[in-house]
């Protein structure tokens, strides 16, 4: 019989003790299958407090291994490594308790001062915006056809990120996902070309009501970021989910790359009071690799972060000298 099953009548027999408050009972046996049993002797009923706070699925683990090995002798560890508050719990979890926040000793055990490590996933979602630097400056300064607005410059990554403990309060953060880049110019005329040469950023001379003009570039990334959570949170926070137990804060700094996946520029024009947008597809001698240092830091339930580029957004000799970076709060 397996050893639930057998936890389960052991469970159902103390609880026969409590509700008989009268009654005299030192031995309970409770029969397992046709030839086998277990026998409770209770001598003095001040053992039935220290008894709620056994954890017998351990207890009886053991003992079934023992069985399963033929081994006769005696269980050789301490009855007080049985007790809950002393011994490594495993989380059990039914279907009611997906939704709700777990404390440290559901998600991670531990044992003298030793952690196990454990790994928990969790979506997130980063929205904020973008804006690059041209030899440290913003193009603003020269008036460069390439300057981009900051607000409407969106940048947005969906993440799946996995959290590791390596220490008591260090853990590792790391995944992958997509992201983009949406430089939208400050000057709705903005038309980008390229020859055999380079990349060419230009007014449109058409006698078009111009209403938008931007660069996308897409991306699928992986990052690796070490973080020190004061808090000593097993799961990563979440501005959606508000994890009640992430009270302190919290800062973690690591790299990132990238691989572009899709690029194109895009207008938005009226043209005789009709809107028309225009796509065109393509490289615009973008580096086909991006990777940087990615900054974290969270109070509570709010995680920001801060993306940096190290290499330049186009090819070398092939566009302007831009290293894009982003920032924005983490969903």
């Amino acid at each position: 019989m397996k050893a639930r099953y057998k936890i389960t009548l052991i469970i159902i027999a103390i609880g026969g003790i409590f509700t008989s408050a009268t009654a005299q009972i030192d031995t309970v046996v409770i029969r397992v299958g046709k030839e086998s049993k277990v026998i409770f002797s209770i001598r003095d009923k001040k053992d039935l407090e220290t008894l709620k706070h056994y954890n017998f699925q351990a207890l009886m683990d053991d003992m079934v291994q023992k069985l399963e090995k033929r081994d006769s002798t005696a269980i050789t560890k301490p009855s007080n490594e049985y007790l809950k508050d002393s011994t490594s719990r495993t989380a059990t979890t039914s279907s009611d308790d997906w939704g709700r926040d777990r404390d440290e000793d559901d998600d991670w055990h531990r044992h003298g001062h030793k952690w196990n490590r454990r790994t928990r996933n969790s979506f997130n979602i980063d929205v904020g915006m973008n804006n690059y630097l041209e030899n440290g400056k913003f193009p603003d300064a020269s008036n460069a056809l390439y300057t981009v607005k900051p607000w409407g410059s969106w940048y947005v990554g969906l993440n799946s990120i996995w959290r590791t403990r390596m220490a008591n309060k260090f853990f590792l953060e790391w995944g992958g996902g997509v992201s983009w880049y949406n430089f939208k110019f400050s000057d709705t005329k903005v038309l980008m070309t390229k020859d055999d040469n380079r990349v060419i950023f230009s007014q449109d001379q058409r006698d078009l009501d111009f209403r938008k003009s931007k660069l996308t570039v897409a991306y699928v990334n992986i990052s690796v970021v070490p973080v020190i959570d004061f808090g000593d949170n097993s799961r990563k926070s979440s501005f959606l989910d508000g994890n009640r137990h992430s009270n302190s804060f919290r800062i973690g700094v690591g790299p990132y790359a990238g691989y572009r996946i899709d690029s194109y520029a895009k207008q938005t024009y009226y043209d005789n009071g009709d809107k028309f947008r225009a796509h065109d597809h393509d490289n615009f001698y973008l580096n086909n690799i991006r990777y940087g240092l990615r900054l974290q830091l969270g109070f509570r339930d709010t995680d920001v972060f801060f993306n940096y580029d190290l290499n330049e957004l186009f090819t070398e000799n092939k566009g302007p000298k831009l290293q894009a970076f982003s920032f924005g709060i983490t969903l």
